[in-house]
């Protein structure tokens, strides 16, 4: 089911960097810095906010409204409403 999503990249941009985190069809997963010409998903955030929602996954951690997601592809909105659920604290734009 999760391979017909697959590949993915997500771009993940703060104050201090950006970095792509990509899932190849096989599942393995890459972190690389920059951006992804062909991303999936785009998601802004400051460092702070994107640390603690990535290490705790308690949306109390996280400032409302700190960081905003947007998908790029419908293969991407499929999986980031899939995995949201995590991230309650994200602001989806589309």
């Amino acid at each position: 089911m999760v391979r017909a999503y697959l590949p993915q990249a997500w771009v993940f941009t703060t104050e201090a960097e950006t970095i792509t985190l990509h899932v190849d069809t096989e599942g393995n997963v890459s972190v690389r810095g920059g951006s992804a010409t062909s991303p999936d998903v785009m998601i802004q955030g400051t460092n702070r906010a994107l640390s603690a929602a990535l290490s705790t996954r308690n949306p109390a951690m996280v400032p409302p409204g700190s960081i905003k997601a947007r998908p790029v592809t419908s293969k991407g909105s499929m999986a980031f409403n899939f995995l949201s659920e995590s991230f309650w604290s994200l602001d989806a734009r589309s």
